[in-house]
């Protein structure tokens, strides 16, 4: 039986009217434990992995013997069941008898899904270290977590000086949840046949290149801070690109650095949720006054209010800490709606939307100047 002794927990349950899907006292106090231990469950995903017992269980037909495990692996019986009773109580893996386990349906995602793999090194290799500063960043409105890395104002300044490892959980994760969009995002942006397109936040390139070899006659220019532009620049030279390709440092906080005109296309990319709502209608002031009515500009986020399943969603909130804690401490993801908010109070306006397109968490504002 549920028992507290808290007064005012006593109280609070009384007055739930079981809007929490009829969830019980009992199912409420184990889900309550499962956030308690949940950085504990998350590392033993990770020592599970890292180790090779769900590649051996996923290998090894549908039930494996724990003392194979052991001597196949290397690893003692004691490291082994520490790990899989974790692993069982959170529905990783599932037992057929005290000796003999097998790999469960969420355990098949974890090892094979491509979204949980890349979400499960950028959690682990970019924010865990860092979570626990959570509380300080939401009262210093600075993204305390990021000491872990360096003494830089943003992980933007310092993101091409990580260790390799994180960057490269970093830029996959960045890229897995674009690069779905992108063969629409092609079909869209070059309709209207820009000879001359200005890729903001360009990061390490990818999309320019992907709009080189889309158009041959476009020629791009990539805006971005320096770190960034020597990572895009070299791979551009490997691209053999240089010659349609030219590269301009900003730092679109300042507001005295304008974005240059003669674009007929400005393309950003997952770039404005990495700001802040009052950064965001600064940017994009500074992008109205580089155009003319006639300039289509390209706005491409994967808002979470727009979403086809629940998975992608409780992504894309959680990435929103990442942004308070590690990255810059005031961006996050937004809605639609927040978004075309901003969009209008800079001056522009949104002209067409197009939704989850190539089935993926991508939406796009076009949008013009008014």
């Amino acid at each position: 039986m549920f028992v507290t002794k808290n007064k005012k927990s006593i109280l609070y349950l009384g007055m739930q009217k079981l809007t929490e899907k009829k969830l019980t006292a009992l199912d409420a106090k184990f889900e309550a434990q499962k956030i308690a231990f949940s950085p504990i469950v998350f590392q033993t995903v990770i020592s599970l992995r890292e180790l090779g017992i769900l590649d051996y269980l996923f290998d090894n037909s549908s039930e494996v013997n724990i003392k194979d495990i052991c001597e196949n692996l290397n690893l003692s019986d004691y490291g082994v069941r520490v790990l899989l009773e974790m692993a069982e109580c959170a529905n990783i893996v599932e037992y057929v008898n005290n000796d003999r386990v097998r790999l469960s349906k969420v355990g098949f995602f974890i090892l094979n899904d491509e979204l949980t793999r890349v979400n499960l090194n950028f959690v682990n290799d970019i924010c865990y270290d860092g979570a626990k500063s959570l509380t300080e960043c939401i009262k210093s409105g600075k993204p305390e977590g990021l000491k872990v890395f360096g003494n830089w104002k943003t992980l933007y300044e310092g993101l091409s000086q990580l260790p390799e490892k994180n960057k490269k959980s970093w830029f996959e994760f960045d890229h897995y949840y674009s690069d779905d969009a992108f063969p629409t995002a092609l079909e869209i942006v070059f309709k209207n046949k820009p000879k001359y397109l200005f890729d903001i936040g360009g990061n390490t390139g990818k999309w320019s290149f992907a709009c080189c070899n889309f158009d041959e006659d476009v020629k791009i220019k990539i805006l971005d801070l320096p770190g960034q532009l020597n990572v895009a620049r070299e791979n551009a030279k490997q691209n053999k690109l240089l010659d349609r390709i030219d590269f301009h440092q900003i730092d679109l906080l300042d507001e005295f650095q304008r974005i240059p005109q003669g674009a007929d296309a400005i393309w950003m990319s997952q770039f404005l949720d990495c700001f802040s709502s009052e950064e965001i209608i600064q940017i994009l002031k500074n992008v109205a006054q580089a155009t003319n009515s006639e300039t289509d500009i390209y706005i491409m986020e994967p808002f979470f209010d727009n979403q086809e399943y629940p998975a992608a969603k409780y992504s894309l909130t959680g990435t929103s800490l990442y942004f308070t804690a590690i990255a810059n401490g005031n961006s996050k993801m937004y809605s639609c709606e927040a978004m075309k908010d901003l969009v209008r109070k800079s001056g522009l306006e949104v002209a067409e939307v197009f939704p989850l397109i190539g089935h993926s968490y991508q939406t796009i504002l076009k949008c013009r100047k008014k």
